[in-house]
């Protein structure tokens, strides 16, 4: 079994933080050591770039559910 970085064991579990802000990742972001910060950065691109794609595949859906914003409207005058 492959042991992961304890740095990376630490990171997954504030990904988990519910509500998470700045504060959250402050010590990493903040870091002295150059490659914390660079890594944390990394991280947190690769979750913001996953709940962006989340997002759109939602907006795809929804549209192609309900229609866009004048066929909505259409609907609620009718």
């Amino acid at each position: 079994m492959v042991q992961e970085h304890c740095l990376t064991v630490r990171f997954r579990e504030l990904n988990r933080t519910l509500n998470a802000t700045y504060q959250t990742y402050i010590k990493a972001i903040e870091n002295e050591n150059l490659e914390i910060c660079a890594n944390s950065m990394i991280c947190l691109i690769k979750i913001v770039t996953y709940l962006l794609a989340k997002q759109i595949q939602q907006l795809e859906k929804d549209f192609l559910e309900h229609g866009g914003l004048r066929e909505r409207m259409t609907k609620a005058r009718i």
